[in-house]
């Protein structure tokens, strides 16, 4: 068997004599091997950690909102305006920011999101 130490831990990953010969680094993680043999693998890897890393955080802005949803960065500015979508409540700062914890419960609840909807609400919103 062969052996090959990964560079992002002091793990040690076994694979036998007949898996594929790699040129290149192997990188580990969350269980997905990544194979480093060129630049363009290596930026790739680094996005995919940036978003993963980005799941982390406690509070999200719209960027990371849209990323972490797959929701476009407009839906979400229409959600926010029409308070159907929870965000946090600091006054002093304009930027919106979410609370992660609230949007997976909100994400889980049976709210109506199509568009249709939406311009309905805004509709009501203007005429009032």
């Amino acid at each position: 068997m062969s052996v090959i130490k990964s560079f992002i831990s002091n793990n040690y990953l076994y694979f036998s004599k007949n898996s594929k010969n790699v040129n290149g680094h192997l990188l580990v993680i969350n269980s997905e091997i990544y194979v480093m043999n060129d630049d363009n693998n290596v930026l790739e890897l680094l996005k995919d950690i940036k978003r993963l890393l980005s799941f982390n955080k406690k509070v999200l802005n719209v960027e990371d909102l849209a990323n972490y949803t797959g929701l476009s960065k407009s839906k979400i500015y229409k959600l926010t305006q029409l308070k159907l979508i929870p965000t946090g409540n600091n006054q002093h700062i304009r930027q919106k920011f979410f609370h992660k914890d609230v949007i997976d419960a909100w994400l889980l609840g049976e709210l109506n999101l199509s568009d249709e909807y939406l311009e309905n609400k805004m509709n009501e919103l203007f005429l009032k």
